[in-house]
């Protein structure tokens, strides 16, 4: 009875989904009742659909920091990341009138949104109260129900940092202890206070919250890896273990959820972190950053992420958040932003092919034809970034008809198409 309650209340999405995504309704249907795949309802356009079977999804992190504060700025990037055809954005603002730069974000995006309410929690009680260990619980859950009121349509919630792994941390030989800022935000409360961590402790209040909005919880992995050497170690493994547990207990509410991941992870290391997410936390959606394939590559993170967003897609991953050519390094610009979701985007449809899916190999195939063809014209327009492709072909125009100027005349496919004609 529940299992039609739940289907009832989501139908017309799942239909919507069936159609874009080419997948047949049961078989959705069967995958959202397991929690395999989630539904971003999305009322400001499209409902998106992610976890098994499904395209791998691109997510672009945007929002205000202390040092650079400039809603203007902000809507330009949001332009940006829609343009190069990002699935969804996170809101990380921490700087601002954070409820005005939210609800700009979701009055101007067509696509999902979400938040990190933690942020918005510290960031208020730290104006009004002047520290950040003053925070009360109340305060987390009051501001959660703040954005689900306004429409969000998932939220990283960091329920697995708890005090336990917090002594973990502290007899760790990690070199990076923790780089998720939403996880040091509850450390720091913990440590101050010695209390249990809010999210965690009243697990529940959070759970009646998503089921009452339809909110979709990301389950954020405080404890990720912030260097190679720290991959998939004790720490990340408890907290991954924690939030297995979580993610039924959400399953059993009815709420929808998904798991945050890495990081930066060795490339021969990603598949089996992603095989262990998937066995431990029941087949949960994985929404990972990145992850990194190496610490050096700083200017060029966006490439490192690419190379690792990929083959994490192709071991199961189901939902890439961009890295920016500015990570490590700045708040990204506009132009960061761009950049960081092309490279997302290729790296979740390489994932798509490796994983079979149907219209993303023809929409190579296709590609390949007018290639061969030398249409140049169709070539562009097929290709996943037309204006960008465009601007490369124009800028160097060819002494001959047909042919681009790296090989020219000499080009092997009109070569070829030429001499077969003569035989």
């Amino acid at each position: 009875m529940n299992d039609k309650i739940i289907i009832l209340g989501m139908e017309n999405y799942l239909k919507i989904i069936s159609k874009e995504e080419e997948i047949p309704l049961r078989t959705l249907k069967d995958l959202f009742l397991k929690g395999e795949m989630v539904i971003f309802k999305n009322l400001r356009g499209k409902p998106l659909g992610i976890g098994k079977n499904l395209n791998v999804k691109v997510n672009a992190n945007l929002g205000t920091s202390p040092e650079i504060c400039d809603i203007e700025w902000e809507r330009r990037k949001l332009k940006e990341a829609i343009k190069a055809g990002t699935d969804t954005i996170m809101d990380l603002s921490t700087e601002g009138d954070l409820d005005r730069i939210r609800k700009m974000f979701l009055e101007e995006s067509n696509v999902p949104v979400g938040t990190v309410p933690i942020y918005q929690a510290v960031v208020e009680t730290v104006r009004k109260e002047g520290a950040l260990f003053k925070m009360k619980a109340k305060k987390i859950f009051e501001v959660i129900e703040r954005h689900a009121k306004d429409g969000v349509d998932f939220v990283t919630v960091h329920c697995g940092v708890n005090k336990k792994l917090l002594e973990e941390m502290r007899n760790n030989s990690r070199i990076m202890d923790m780089v998720s800022r939403g996880g040091a935000f509850h450390i720091t409360w913990m440590v101050a206070t010695g209390k249990e961590n809010p999210l965690f402790e009243n697990y529940d209040d959070l759970l009646a919250i998503a089921k009452e909005y339809n909110l979709v919880l990301s389950l954020g992995d405080g404890f990720r890896p912030g260097a190679l050497e720290d991959a998939n170690d004790k720490l990340q493994m408890e907290e991954l273990l924690v939030v297995g547990e979580l993610v039924e207990k959400a399953r059993e509410e009815g709420v929808q959820v998904i798991v945050e991941g890495p990081g930066h992870v060795p490339l021969n290391e990603i598949e089996a972190n992603v095989l262990l997410e998937k066995k431990i936390c029941k087949g949960a959606p994985y929404y990972v950053l990145g992850p990194l394939v190496t610490d050096i590559a700083l200017g060029y993170d966006h490439i490192s992420a690419a190379i690792g967003g990929a083959i994490a897609g192709k071991a199961g991953a189901d939902f890439l958040c961009y890295v920016t050519p500015g990570e490590h390094l700045r708040l990204p610009t506009p132009e960061d932003v761009r950049e960081g979701v092309i490279a997302a985007r290729i790296a979740a449809h390489a994932a798509d092919i490796a994983r079979g899916k149907k219209s993303a190999k023809e929409w190579d195939r296709k590609l390949s034809v007018f290639r061969k063809n030398r249409d140049w014209e169709k070539e562009i327009q097929s290709s996943l970034f037309p204006e960008r492709a465009r601007e490369i072909w124009e800028e160097s125009k060819p002494l001959h008809p047909g042919v681009c100027t790296m090989c020219g005349e000499y080009c092997s496919l009109k070569l070829v198409e030429e001499w077969l004609k003569k035989k």
